[in-house]
């Protein structure tokens, strides 16, 4: 998957809701299922996480069964 046909509709950094609305999952599920592994690179804003789209994408071609 290239990141490059979804970069206009999305930020550099995304929220927790923007990345699982990338991935195509509710916002729970990735709380539940994606977010909890520390082999997800994240980058922190003071408190707040943020993802990019090449770090989900890499996490989820990892975890591809």
């Amino acid at each position: 998957m290239s990141t490059n046909m979804a970069t206009k509709d999305y930020p550099y950094l995304l929220t927790r809701e923007q990345a699982s609305d990338f991935l195509g999952i509710d916002p729970k599920s990735f709380d539940k299922y994606i977010r909890p592994h520390e082999e997800l690179d994240r980058f922190m804003i003071g408190k707040r996480e943020r993802y990019t789209m090449k770090s989900l994408i890499h996490f989820i071609e990892k975890h591809s069964v």
